[in-house]
């Protein structure tokens, strides 16, 4: 589109029914400009996104099952856990709560999404932002692994983190393939 109008999908349907037709045009406030369906109602949370984030193209908001649990159970994605997590995103923080589908939304996501390109909803879901529509979908496919992953370990005890030497391994050898992570052990000796 360009910066003033966006894609959306409407309200009610389920994402494999989606077709080019039943996109909706909205404006960066959220208002309908063209289609005719309802505008899903979490349109506010992907509009502060797209304002924070003059470099993202497409945000995906889910209700993912295991990285909504997660939330509920207070179990934070923060800590380095799984190598692909520390490389794609550093870390992955939890919002703090906020009403579904009310104003709250976009301000408790907005200074976490300017650092973070995946976001944990406290017991609402999943936000994740890309450069295009598959990114943004990846990315989500990598949270809810990790949540689901996490919540396996849990079952099975202690879950163990990455430390500073093993995050600056990790670090080392992806640099010899041309791979710049998202954390570095310098992140993880501040904690």
């Amino acid at each position: 589109m360009d910066d003033e109008r966006i894609l959306a999908t409407p309200s009610g349907v389920s994402k494999g029914d989606v077709t080019p037709e039943s996109l909706l045009v909205c404006d960066l406030e959220g208002n309908r400009l063209a289609g005719d369906r309802k505008v899903t109602s979490e349109i506010l949370l992907h509009c502060a996104v797209y304002r924070e984030r003059p470099d993202v193209n497409a945000v995906v908001h889910t209700h993912a099952p295991y990285a909504t649990a997660v939330t509920v159970a207070g179990v934070s994605l923060e800590d380095p856990v799984l190598p692909e997590v520390a490389v794609t995103f550093g870390k992955i923080p939890t919002a703090d709560y906020a009403t579904p589908a009310s104003p709250e939304g976009p301000e408790v996501i907005r200074k976490l999404i300017r650092d973070y390109d995946a976001l944990l909803l406290d017991r609402h879901g999943t936000l994740t932002a890309g450069v295009d529509p598959w990114q943004a979908y990846y990315r989500l496919e990598k949270v809810e692994h990790a949540a689901q992953v996490i919540f396996l370990a849990h079952q099975f005890g202690q879950v163990r983190t990455m430390n500073a030497d093993e995050i600056g391994r990790l670090v080392a050898a992806l640099k010899v393939h041309g791979i710049t992570a998202k954390i570095a052990s310098e992140d993880v000796a501040k904690e």
